[in-house]
């Protein structure tokens, strides 16, 4: 019977290689015991290493290590304690007593000492650990008496279970065997109650890693369905079951051969990744860091192709492995469960319908051959489930039966009325749908439903925006659609679950979240694929038009309401004209507006904050107002502007501001002032400007954390000058400030309004310190008070960023309607980006006017408003130069980069 890798026994290549490294003979002629294990050690690593990279796998290789180890220890042993040995013993624990060591794996050992322990022992003792470090053993170990290890071991599970893998290697068996005694099932930690603990501690454990093993940079042991989960398998059939080997769980009946086949197959690719990445890192790594992935998918054999980066498939091949590892060790524990937890239970099964039953609050199959003769009940098992939230899941021999039916889910399956019928059911529950959809992906079901789904299951993107697999955020989107249905907090909690209340049809904008993705990686605007699936994937489900093409327009427009909001200027009129005519009517704003925030929300949970929250909330609460005004009907700017300014009026004269004085004040600012600004803002502004009075020759700087803009917002009104935005961004570059938008306004007596919106990543809030404002405060005074900005420092890069190469593009667009030139820049971030590019402007006497800066992942996506020192719009020469400026920028600061300049 097959074996997993750890089971694997001396080999006759084992054999060949310990008679390569010859330690007798080198020892017999008289070699220094300490050079000759140390060579020895490293000519066993050096071809170790080499049949690796000529295909040997790793489970062949990773035993014979643990051998020639075993041969190192033992020969120190014998050399370093002579007779003295003979009273202790030296066993080998942890992953070292499974006999499994890969290129940079610690060696753990413990030494079994007596009771009492003569000093000549105790010397000899430390003459072996200081020898192992010499020969170049990287050795974790403890000494300890047989009582201690049945003392160590009652507190702590993983003394425990390190123990349960002891391996006597050398020294007196007595103790060894005596050791096993005190800390066998009898003594400590009982099958049952050893199950409970390690189930728990295996939750605690995936908790830490996000509860997801789909994050860029995953670990390999210890992520959900890695190498830990293997061995918990192990370890829970050893301590309950005495079984040997994971091949004791199939003759037992707990695993099937094909489930047995699947762990080892799964395994020796996990070795295999983890073999590599130590010989590549040249130390003992397990995470998957992005210095390493594309080595090792080019190592692993795998090619770019026109639409899917070598690196990426090769992730999605480890993605893939860990969730169908996790599935099985889901599926094991459950059977443990049911074996140790509930083996003398005798409660009668509760029947849901002729086909399900609940038991012990697990749903299962009334009969084995269910899914033979109904195929729909796969399917109706999940909807099941929604409708009776009490079912705590589904037992293990249930899951082993959909695991065995899932190839009846086919084109006729598909065709099925019933099943469709099931489907649409499962998305118009009040209830459970997350939790639905997450099962039915967890088991296989959903992708064999969806086979457009399926190819998107464990897909990465190799950038640092996209922090899960495509499958796993498409899923957590839905997750974030079903949560609006709850104000959980804050201004945008109710207003998303007020939208939400208010749609027709919620189960549209599920399926819309569902396929929004899911054309990724095939070529093309995977939005209007997606949406193609979408349409007739809804077509198909008994659908009207009206409802196929609505989830049809979301999917092909679930990016327009983001990319609006973060590269356009929606203080514009024309521009909120243009996209409302775009959404057409209140619905399909509605359905869009949750629709991007759920999708911000689950590409990467910092990526959303209180700027891009109130930036959305803008453009929604704009867009909305344009379409109750009705398409067509454009705003008037005056009249926007005056109601701007009595609204702000009003707000002065609370403050005690006379209506003279507000004129005198707001005669030199212009109409574009007032339309992109909010009138709390404008009587904010006004106000300190009037209390500046006559210091108004110096900066004034206003500073308000937590706007309802998000972030802080920092204003300044100073003496007009061409380079404002440089010296500006120069300082909250020192400061290390994140700026997320920019306004910036002249007046028509050379002074300028400027308008920062910044984010400090350090903090968990928007809440900055008195300390802090102050010096945010005296930095930007200094600054702006210099005739030119202070050359950025040159900071290296952060380490996941050097992994990455962005292509830069600046596209200049047409002049829009208040004369200012758009310039889209697309570039690799980097420490002090902006600094340099205001530099470039201010050399060319360019103003910014106005600015979206975005920093999506590894990716600067900003979008500048310019003009030229005249206040008007680019021309061609002007256009030319600045790219040509720009474009030498990067290049240098790449160059900078590679060569590691600063870091």
């Amino acid at each position: 019977m097959a074996t997993l890798p750890s089971e694997t026994q001396t080999s006759p290549i084992d054999r060949q290689l310990l008679d390569l490294i010859d330690l007798d003979h080198r020892l017999a002629a008289g070699a220094d015991i300490t050079e000759a294990l140390r060579g020895a050690l490293s000519e066993a690593d050096e071809t170790l290493a080499a049949r690796f990279l000529e295909g040997t796998p790793a489970a062949t290789l990773v035993p014979q290590r643990a051998a020639v180890m075993d041969a190192i220890v033992i020969r120190l042993w014998r050399h370093t304690t002579g007779s003295a040995g003979q009273r202790a013993a030296v066993v080998a624990v942890g992953g070292y007593g499974r006999g499994e060591l890969h290129p940079a794996s610690d060696t753990d050992l413990m030494v079994l000492v007596p009771e009492v322990a003569d000093a000549d022992l105790e010397d000899r003792l430390r003459d072996f650990i200081t020898s192992l470090w010499d020969v170049g053993v990287e050795v974790g170990h403890s000494v300890r008496t047989g009582e201690e290890c049945r003392v160590e071991a009652e507190k702590d599970i993983t003394v425990a279970t390190n123990l349960m893998e002891a391996r006597l290697l050398a020294g007196n068996e007595a103790l060894f065997h005596d050791m096993e005694a005190a800390t066998s099932p009898f003594q400590v930690w009982p099958g049952p109650a050893f199950f409970e603990a390690k189930w728990a501690e295996q939750q605690a454990r995936h908790q830490r890693y996000h509860d997801t093993a789909y994050n860029l940079e995953p670990n390999l042991k210890e992520s959900p369905g890695g190498l830990r989960d293997i061995h918990m398998i192990g370890w829970v059939a050893k301590r309950h079951f005495n079984v040997a080997s994971l091949a004791g769980l199939v003759e037992l009946g707990f695993l099937s051969e094909t489930e047995f086949e699947a762990l080892r197959h799964g395994t020796h690719f996990l070795w295999d990744v983890r073999f590599a990445l130590h010989l590549q890192a040249g130390r003992r790594e397990d995470r998957l860091l992005f210095e390493h992935q594309t080595d090792l998918a080019r190592q692993f054999g795998y090619k770019d192709t026109e639409h899917t980066l070598a690196v990426e498939q090769f992730m999605q091949r480890y993605y893939r492995t860990i969730m169908h590892l996790n599935r099985l060790n889901e599926m094991l524990l459950q059977l443990y469960q049911e074996s140790i937890l509930y083996a003398d239970d005798g409660e009668k099964p509760r029947l849901i319908n002729k086909r399900f039953q609940v038991k012990r609050g697990f749903i299962e199959v009334t009969h084995r051959s269910i899914f033979n003769r109904y195929p729909f009940a796969m399917l109706e098992l999940f909807l099941l489930m929604q409708q009776h939230p009490e079912i705590r899941g589904i037992r293990a021999s249930t899951v082993r039966l959909l695991r065995e039916n899932r190839d009846r889910i086919n084109v006729d399956f598909r065709s099925d009325l019933r099943v469709r019928s099931l489907f649409m059911e499962i998305f118009r529950q009040p209830l459970g749908i997350t939790h639905a959809l997450r099962r039915m992906h967890g088991h296989g079901i959903l992708g064999r439903y969806i086979p457009a789904f399926a190819e998107i299951t464990g897909r990465m993107q190799y950038d640092l925006f996209h922090v899960y697999t495509v499958d796993t955020h498409t899923l957590m989107v839905i997750r974030n659609l079903r949560r609006f249905a709850l104000a959980l907090d804050g201004e945008d909690s109710r207003l998303l679950e007020q939208i939400h209340a208010r749609l027709p049809k919620p189960e549209l904008v599920y399926l819309a979240g569902l396929f929004h993705d899911i054309a990724k990686g095939r070529g093309g605007d995977h939005s209007e694929l997606g949406a193609e699936d979408a349409y007739q994937f809804c077509l198909e489900h008994g659908l009207s038009r009206y409802d196929c093409r609505l989830v049809a327009w979301l999917v092909r427009k679930h990016l327009r309401m983001s990319m609006t909001a973060q590269r356009r200027d929606i203080s514009d009129p024309d521009v909120i004209e243009a996209f409302a005519a775009e959404m057409g009517d209140h619905t399909h704003l509605d359905y869009l507006y949750l629709l991007t925030v759920a999708d911000i929300r689950a590409t990467d949970p910092k990526l959303w904050n209180s700027w891009r929250s109130a930036l959305l909330r803008e453009l929604y609460s704009r867009t909305s107002r344009a379409l109750r005004r009705g398409l067509g009907e454009s705003v008037d700017q005056d009249e926007l502007i005056e109601e701007a300014q009595a609204r702000a009026r009003v707000l002065l004269r609370r403050d005690g501001l006379h209506h003279m004085t507000v004129r005198s004040i707001w005669r030199h600012f212009t109409p574009d002032y007032f339309l992109r600004y909010t009138p709390e803002e404008v009587a904010w502004h006004t106000a300190a400007i009037h209390s500046a009075g006559s210091a108004a020759h110096e900066p004034l700087i206003l500073i308000e954390p937590g706007t309802r803009r998000g972030g802080t917002e920092v204003f300044i009104y100073t003496r007009d000058q061409a380079n404002i935005f440089a010296l500006a961004v120069s300082a909250f570059d020192q400061l290390g400030l994140d700026i997320q938008d920019a306004r910036i306004i002249t007046t028509t007596n050379g002074y300028t309004l400027d308008s920062f919106l910044v984010l400090d990543e350090r903090l968990a809030d928007d809440t900055m310190d008195d300390d802090r404002l102050t010096t945010i405060r005296a930095t930007l005074t200094d600054n702006l008070q210099r005739s030119a900005p202070q050359e950025p420092a040159n900071r290296g890069l952060p380490r996941r960023l050097r992994h990455f190469s962005t292509d830069t593009q600046l596209d200049f667009a047409d002049t829009d309607s208040s004369g200012r030139t758009p310039l889209e820049m697309i570039t690799g971030d980097q420490p002090g980006l902006l600094a340099r590019v205001g530099q470039v402007f201010a050399r060319h006497g360019v103003r910014v006017q106005n600015a979206k800066i975005a920093t999506i992942g590894e990716r600067a996506e900003d979008v500048f408003f310019l003009t030229d020192a005249e206040s008007q719009p680019l021309s061609r020469g002007l256009r030319q130069q600045l790219r040509g400026d720009l474009l030498a920028l990067f290049e240098d600061d790449a160059d900078v980069m590679r060569r590691g300049d600063g870091v």
